[in-house]
């Protein structure tokens, strides 16, 4: 089953496209903010979402944005015949479709239907691997357990979570409030200093030299990344 996120602070309409898709077997799940559509792509496995523009605490706009910067899957925005700028913009930033308001019950299900197909062809809706290696760093997420070079590491769940986002998009430049929304599920005012006590850890337990990391590498002004390939 292929499950769709439905984002819009209008109840209403949630209902009615949860009628709609649930009828024809989608998983649904539902959001009111752009904040809980971040929240249920972490949370949940999303295969689609359908985003409304206008929203409290943190627009569609926005949070497609957020969205893109760790996740393909297919966003298809939920739009006013007023907002034309918006959706242009929207599909510049990274939205694959829209819908206006008032929709069509079959011209929604026909365009979900065939971002689900597209998505499931270039082999989107493939899982990550259960266990990850950069260098000689393993890390085993079903048994959730870290190995350096062969020998046992034991981390906390912070320290363990932070990593596995790293490793799982090396090369990728994370910053210190990223890391907090999405390892902590939490706002990440006032976060960097935390962020920072945590990634020392982990430099602790992980690099020969912690003062000049193989893994672990800062970006000046930016964040944290996991460095590329194998160090060895």
């Amino acid at each position: 089953m292929y499950n769709v996120l439905i984002c819009d602070d209008d109840k209403d309409i949630v209902a009615a496209l949860k009628i709609y898709l649930s009828a024809e077997g989608y998983g649904i799940f539902t959001a009111y903010n752009g904040r809980e559509a971040l929240e249920a792509v972490e949370r949940e496995d999303i295969h689609l979402v359908l985003m409304d523009i206008m929203m409290p605490e943190l627009d569609g706009i926005s949070a497609t944005i957020r969205l893109r910067e760790g996740s393909n899957i297919p966003i298809i925005l939920i739009t006013a015949k007023s907002e034309d700028t918006d959706k242009v913009l929207g599909l510049n930033l990274g939205a694959d479709d829209y819908i206006t308001k008032p929709f069509n019950p079959v011209e929604v299900i026909a365009r979900v239907n065939s971002q689900i197909r597209r998505y499931a062809s270039l082999g989107g809706m493939e899982k990550k691997a259960d266990t990850l290696r950069i260098g000689g760093i393993v890390l085993d997420d079903e048994a959730k357990s870290v190995t350096v070079d062969g020998e046992p590491v034991s981390l906390t769940p912070i320290e363990y979570s932070i990593l596995r986002l790293l490793m799982q998009n090396p090369g990728k430049v994370f910053s210190s409030s990223r890391i907090y929304e999405l390892v902590w599920k939490d706002s990440a005012f006032g976060a960097e200093g935390t962020v920072a006590v945590h990634i020392r850890h982990l430099r602790e337990k992980l690099e020969i030299n912690p003062a000049e990391p193989r893994y672990l590498k800062v970006v000046w002004g930016q964040g944290y990344k996991m460095e590329r390939g194998d160090l060895r």
